[in-house]
């Protein structure tokens, strides 16, 4: 199963390359481009490129984006904090080829900051938008876009809890209808090793899927202290990462990797879940509110089980890596490595590639052939999975899938400003209300 084969409607990467001249060589080899309503000024065959989002996922997507074939411009940046963009502005200028440099086209005009920047970037004459801020701003951001007219490239996960799931998902139908681009950063859905053990699993050589095993377990990420100088929003505004309205918890920001595969394997998202977690070394008040590790059984609507762990504590076994096991074998994904052991026996020797520039080809190219691809409904039901894990550790209950997509509970603030902001307490099982 490709990207978008659990929605069967819209065509896949697969039947996308299968019909495209450029599946050998990637974007850019078709002389034309498709004609997308609202896309581009006439007879300008050169997608011109926003971002909102400066940091390094950001910087990274955007540079990929510039190494498209096809002619591209980078043309708006918008984040935050200008030290952001300029950071990334610079990083961008260094890293691109002699021959891309007029590729990173952004005057001082077009560098935005401050809450209202995507609106701004959206504004400012681009034909594609890269989603890369906290996660907590991207539906927002995402519906603000398709309203807009514009191809999205959006970075995973696409929310933090569920209305905004919901939103996503009824952005990714209005992309749908005006034929726009939506690809996220889901970026194994692109990985060789990947789409040859799923095409190898949806073939049926491991048989039924029973159970599945999914990790991302690892040591410390980075935090910056915090200034005399920035106000409560700064802070975590800057260590995004370590508060559940920001990032969705590490569950939902980086295990959604792992989810994602198990779920791409199933065709179908867990009908309920229970689990386990706490915060047990990442105990400072500088880390913010968030678990440091949590443990979830997933139940799907066929009796199988997903037995889920993600840590970031120092120390500990590190495991990345997805395990899948059939009636008749098992299928093991992650860490370079990819085989199936059982009645069928094989391991993945084909070519390498890079997931994140690959799908940014793909992405481009799917543009300028007038076949988008929109990859939003499994990304939002992915990211929905594990939301419902969280709710789960967070409560110490059993979730099931309706009450987790259907919770109203909001994170975040009422409105978005800089100045005095309490953390939320640390989740206690058996206690918090986590939907």
């Amino acid at each position: 199963m490709s990207s978008a084969d659990m929605n069967p409607s819209q065509p896949s990467r697969r039947d996308f390359l299968k019909t495209s001249t450029i599946a050998a060589v990637g974007a850019g080899t078709l002389g034309t481009l498709g004609v997308i309503p609202g896309a581009y000024a006439a007879g300008d065959e050169t997608i011109k490129v926003g971002m909102v989002g400066c940091g390094g996922r950001g910087t990274g997507a955007a540079h990929q984006a510039l190494s498209t074939k096809g002619p591209v411009k980078l043309i708006a940046m918008g984040d935050l904090f200008a030290d952001r963009i300029e950071g990334a502005s610079n990083e961008l200028k260094k890293n691109l080829g002699e021959s891309q440099q007029d590729r990173f086209a952004v005057d001082s005009d077009h560098k935005f900051t401050g809450f209202d920047a995507f609106e701004k970037v959206i504004a400012s004459g681009i034909d594609l938008i890269i989603l890369a801020t906290p996660p907590h701003f991207r539906p927002q951001h995402f519906a603000a876009a398709i309203a807009a007219g514009k191809h999205c490239f959006i970075e995973k996960p696409v929310a933090v809890d569920a209305p905004g799931v919901r939103l996503c998902l009824k952005t990714t139908e209005e992309a749908r209808a005006k034929k726009l681009a939506v690809v996220c950063g889901l970026q194994r859905h692109y990985e060789f090793g990947y789409l040859e053990s799923m095409k190898r699993v949806h073939g049926g050589e491991i048989g039924d899927i029973v159970a599945a095993r999914a990790y991302w377990n690892m040591g410390s990420l980075w935090m910056n202290p915090r200034k005399k100088e920035w106000s409560d929003m700064e802070w975590q505004l800057r260590n995004w990462l370590y508060f559940a309205w920001l990032s969705g918890d590490h569950i939902c920001e980086q295990h959604v990797h792992n989810l994602d595969v198990i779920n791409w394997a199933k065709g179908k998202h867990p009908a309920r879940c229970f689990g386990q977690g706490g915060r047990q070394v990442r105990t400072d008040p500088a880390f913010g509110h968030i678990f440091d590790h949590h443990d979830v059984h997933y139940e799907y609507d066929d009796g199988s089980w997903i037995f889920s762990q993600c840590r970031q504590i120092p120390g500990c076994l590190d495991n990345v890596s997805e395990h899948l096991i059939g009636t008749k074998g098992k299928a093991s994904m992650g860490n370079g490595r990819w085989s199936i052991d059982g009645e069928s026996k094989w391991r993945y020797d084909g070519d390498k590639n890079f997931p994140y520039q690959t799908e940014h080809d793909d992405l481009f190219a799917s543009i300028r052939s007038g076949k988008p691809l929109n990859e939003g409904q499994f990304v939002a039901e992915s990211t929905m999975t594990a939301i419902m894990g969280r709710m789960a550790t967070y409560s110490g209950k059993m979730v099931t899938w309706e009450q987790a997509l259907n919770s109203d509970l909001r994170l975040g603030p009422a409105k978005y400003e800089f100045g005095p902001l309490a953390v939320d307490p640390v989740a206690i099982p058996g206690e918090t209300i986590s939907f």
